[in-house]
């Protein structure tokens, strides 16, 4: 790659990383974040102006113990008490205001991307277009770790790094006339001509640490792309971890350890050997960098021995010089002291810039107008929609359900029956067209969500338990024979692992008999009940829904549940295999 193509890539970066840290300091608590930057900045040069001060302090120090002065000595040593309580002071406060301005910006960019995460279904798109394929270099992995992890990471390092740079530059400007007023000439000869090199140990400086500069890029260069592989498979780690709790159960009946042992071994594995890499990688750094450290300690002495020697300059003055040129070389070194740093950083926030465009691009979302109205029946015109695998599942269909309609929606599994209620509901991206549905409408997933909450929030959810009364709760309750849970509404619990697949949905039932549609579409809403709980629960969906002049849409592969409906719709394949082409057809 050409430096240039290095250095437009290395600009288009800081621009996204810029958007990134942008928004906060223009959000609605901008003063507050604006005013603690503005504070740590001040602290930050006063810290600097307290090692001038320091420096200042050698060259009277020394010359009073070379001059054996004790009164000046004791002089120095009051002097230097009072400047390391300063210097102490401005520490303490300058760690607790970067740590307050790291956790303020922290929560906000939090709260700020769970909003835009959970707003216009983005969650939901996002896994679709991950696990579907759709678009796999849009597609964000582990998009939990991006929100907890990535943005603790990004504004930590932000803030860190940027104080950083702001005190490298700070320190360089303060002391980079002390070193040349204390450096003196360097005079030379060449071909029986003598030069002077005037401010010789800030150009020696200067050339030391652009040397370092460069050695260290070439040494650390691999970091960058080992950084953010190594947060990639710890993720995709920790990810199979949390499946192997939520899949416990499933596990277990099918003893099913040995495979998912072998699995997480597998992506264990993968975190070792990239991190093995990593190990190798920051080894050679840190052998270059601590190389590098050890010999500035003693340069500026060798550098300035033969002034000291030769009379030129006393003891203090020289102590003073190589204070000097530890500061302007420790500034001028940020870079190669960061450089560990900056590679985890740049590779945290290519995470979250890819996190941001995908979100971006997801909230952009508009597969079909979808409305809710006070109308009487539901209806669909020019509906289309695909299947992830890119086959069109209807072409320009239109729909009507009437109240007092009660439908049967069958057809082969995995013929896009789901993904149609989908596109029903608003929430498929492959669709378009316009859908209308009554505004008292539910619908029942095939994998019904519980919270690990109590009894009443899980029953009540998303609305808020304290919308019902006790009995009404323990009413839905026996309506959807639950009645042994009637006396736990306060029970904390996880829910999906506690009850059995009946009992989930039983509960998910619930629900619906507890908020009351008019309308209800129930994907395989009875597949883990017994027909004789069918019956009696699907009787009871049919009085409510009549009640409420409504209708009932259903999925099912069960011949029994057909007897609960008065018309069936099938999806059936076109005789074109290469593309699966579905129609509609009602009996």
């Amino acid at each position: 790659m050409s430096l240039l193509k290095k250095a437009a890539d290395f600009k288009a970066f800081l621009i996204r990383a810029w958007a990134l840290s942008l928004p906060y300091f223009k959000s609605e608590e901008k003063w507050k974040a604006r005013a603690l930057l503005a504070s740590i900045v001040a602290l930050n040069l006063a810290f600097v102006y307290t090692l001038v001060l320091f420096n200042e302090w050698n060259r009277f120090f020394y010359d009073a113990l070379q001059e054996k002065n004790y009164p000046v000595f004791i002089e120095q040593l009051v002097r230097y008490t009072v400047l390391a309580f300063i210097y102490i002071i401005i520490a303490v406060y300058r760690f607790y205001l970067t740590q307050q301005l790291e956790m303020r910006w922290r929560a906000w960019m939090t709260r700020h991307y769970l909003q835009r995460w959970l707003d216009n279904r983005v969650y939901y798109h996002l896994e679709l277009t991950r696990y579907a394929q759709l678009a796999p270099d849009q597609s964000p992995d582990n998009p939990d770790q991006r929100i907890q992890e990535d943005l603790k990471l990004f504004t930590t390092a932000t803030v860190d790094l940027s104080m950083g740079l702001l005190n490298a530059l700070v320190t360089f400007v303060s002391f980079v006339g002390i070193l040349w007023a204390l450096s003196g000439e360097f005079t030379f000869q060449w071909n029986g001509t003598e030069f002077a090199i005037p401010g010789f140990m800030l150009w020696v400086a200067i050339l030391y640490c652009a040397v370092g500069t460069v050695l260290t890029h070439y040494v650390g260069r691999r970091l960058i792309p080992l950084n953010y592989e190594q947060q990639r498979r710890e993720a995709d780690f920790r990810h199979h971890l949390v499946r192997v709790r939520e899949y416990s159960e499933a596990i277990a009946l099918d003893r099913g350890e040995t495979v998912e042992y072998k699995q997480l071994d597998l992506r264990f594995g993968y975190v070792l050997n990239n991190y093995l890499k990593l190990i190798d990688a920051q080894k050679r750094l840190t052998m270059f960098t601590a190389s590098f450290g050890q010999a500035s300690t003693v340069f500026p002495f060798i550098v300035a021995a033969p002034r000291f020697f030769s009379g030129a300059i006393q003891l203090g003055t020289m102590m003073q010089i190589a204070s000097a040129f530890n500061r302007v070389q420790d500034s001028l070194s940020w870079f190669i002291d960061n450089y560990d740093s900056l590679a985890a950083w740049r590779a945290t926030a290519d995470r979250l810039t890819h996190f941001e465009t995908a979100i971006q691009k997801a909230s952009q979302v508009t597969p079909l107008s979808h409305e809710t109205s006070v109308g009487a029946d539901m209806q669909a015109s020019d509906l289309s929609v695909d299947l992830p695998t890119g086959s069109r599942l209807l072409a320009h269909t239109a729909l009507q359900v009437q109240p007092g309609d009660s439908i049967l929606l069958s057809g082969p599994s995995g013929s896009g029956k789901s993904t149609l209620f989908r596109a029903l509901a608003g929430i498929w991206p492959l669709a378009s067209g316009h859908v209308s549905l009554p505004t008292s409408s539910m619908f029942i997933p095939q994998r019904p969500y519980f919270p690990n909450a109590s009894l009443r929030d899980a029953l009540a959810y998303p609305e808020p338990a304290e919308k019902y009364d006790d009995e009404t709760l323990r009413q839905a309750l026996r309506d959807a024979m639950l009645p042994q849970l009637v006396d736990q509404l306060d029970e904390m619990a996880a829910w999906s692992q506690k009850l059995s697949g009946g009992e989930q949905q039983r509960l998910a039932l619930a629900r619906v008999f507890l908020k009351k549609p008019s309308w209800v579409f129930a994907d395989e809403a009875t597949s883990a009940l017994d027909e004789e709980a069918e019956k009696t629960l699907y009787g009871r969906l049919m009085v409510l829904v009549k009640s409420g002049n409504g209708a009932i849409i259903s999925i099912a592969h069960r011949h029994s549940v057909a007897t609960y409906h008065r018309h069936t719709w099938t999806l059936e394949k076109r005789s074109d295999q290469t593309v699966a082409l579905f129609q509609l057809r009602q009996a």
